[in-house]
């Protein structure tokens, strides 16, 4: 067998190829050491970044109200801008076709409002910045949209601000919408008086509300009515969008009775007498309804038509039609006046009950003598005067029939209240 001796020369071949590997393991392993290396230091370096950030960032933080995405918003109250630890330096309100929405920036910097009453189904986008103690900004965005007219409900009412009304007047409000919790819409709903007296409400219906004191509104006294039904859920998913103030006079002291039977009305004013007139009444066919009614309404001339209130002749024409009765002030709903009466006899008032229903007083053609006894009563009334009729065959009227929930009792009144 032949025996091979390795020479040096092979040995040093070896030696190398045995380092070459070994230096290429050391490679390879020195380059996934360099990597991760790198890859911490980027880690480390990002982490420096955001902790330099976080002590640059602003303190001031923003507040926008209504939420982003909000619907349903109120068009009163909602849209607001605060900041805490901060001043805004910059509020920007527009509606989504680009209209800009004026508003006013607090004297201390730390909130701001819209100037107007924002429009219903609208959609606003509100921008604000702000600035910390060490003047740096802070940004902030919001988008909402107001609440519909499908999904809101208003509240008509009488009397008018600023008014003047007698003291039989309450504050009546028909919502243009079914109310189903009608505790809720009366708690937002307040009435006082400068007299002290209290006033309690009572639902006709689902759609409307009076309110009035137990006993006539105190001449010469303030009454103050406070609508704070913005955001209030009269109906599922109907809110109401009015806040409103409302004060009117009390005037002084008038209350008038007609007497069917002695065909005479006594005016009072303050409990003393100032005038006695002859009236003419319902026919014993047409009567007058009996009880106490208020004044809601007043014509110097009007048209009074018997059809509009079921008076019709064979032909289904009013049994009467006349375009210009003087004088004329409503008494109910249903067409119950007292007005001047030029077409009847001089003779027939204080002597006999002839009309369909409405209280007569003598007068002219075209309202122009203020000496008849017609226009004497219209100068000297004020919507929410008090005419009682009394010794009438008919029976008395409904309280919802015009303003003359007075005739109901108290009990009865509170009974129908949800405060």
């Amino acid at each position: 067998m032949e025996k091979r001796v390795m020479t040096d020369s092979k040995r040093r071949k070896g030696l190398m190829a045995a380092s070459a590997l070994l230096g290429g393991v050391l490679v390879l392993t020195a380059c996934n050491d360099n990597g991760a290396s790198a890859e911490g230091s980027k880690k480390s370096q990002a982490a420096e970044v955001d902790k330099a950030a976080a002590q640059d960032a602003s303190e001031a933080q923003i507040s926008i109200a209504p939420k982003n995405g909000a619907t349903n918003a109120s068009i009163n109250n909602d849209a607001k801008v605060t900041v805490t630890k901060g001043t805004l330096s910059q509020v920007t309100m527009t509606t989504s076709a680009g209209a800009t929405v004026k508003g006013t920036l607090a004297a201390d910097g730390k909130s701001w409002k819209p100037d107007v009453q924002l429009e219903r189904s609208t959609t606003y986008k509100i921008s604000a910045a702000a600035k910390d103690s060490k003047g740096r900004e802070a940004h902030e965005n919001s988008s909402f949209t107001t609440v519909s007219p499908a999904n809101s409900f208003i509240g008509n009412f009488t009397p008018e601000d600023g008014s003047t009304v007698g003291v039989g007047m309450p504050v009546s409000i028909n919502f243009n919408k079914p109310i189903t919790d009608k505790k809720a819409v009366q708690d937002a709903i307040t009435v006082t008086s400068s007299s002290g007296q209290q006033v309690a409400g009572h639902w006709f219906n689902s759609q409307r509300l009076d309110l009035r004191p137990e006993q006539y509104w105190q001449g010469g006294s303030t009454v103050t009515l406070k609508l704070a039904l913005d955001g209030v859920e009269g109906a599922d998913g109907v809110f109401g969008v009015q806040q409103k103030t409302v004060t009117f006079k009390v005037g002084r002291n008038q209350v008038s009775t007609v007497d069917a039977n002695t065909k005479t009305m006594t005016v009072t004013q303050n409990g003393k007498t100032i005038k006695t007139i002859p009236i003419s009444s319902g026919s014993s066919a047409n009567p007058t309804y009996n009880g106490q009614m208020v004044i809601s309404e007043k014509f110097k001339e009007t048209r009074m038509n018997g059809a509009t209130v079921g008076f019709t002749d064979s032909d289904g024409k009013g049994e009467y039609d006349i375009k210009d009765v003087p004088h004329a002030m409503r008494l109910s709903t249903s067409g119950t006046f007292i007005h001047g009466n030029y077409w009847g006899a001089r003779s027939v008032f204080g002597s006999a009950n002839t009309s369909h229903g409405c209280v007569g007083l003598a007068d002219v053609k075209g309202a122009s003598d203020a000496n008849q006894p017609a226009a004497w009563f219209y100068n000297n009334s004020l919507v929410g005067d008090v005419v009682i009729v009394k010794n009438s065959p008919d029976r008395t009227i409904t309280p919802d029939n015009g303003l003359n929930g007075w005739n109901m009792s108290w009990a009865e009144w509170t009974a129908g209240s949800q405060a």
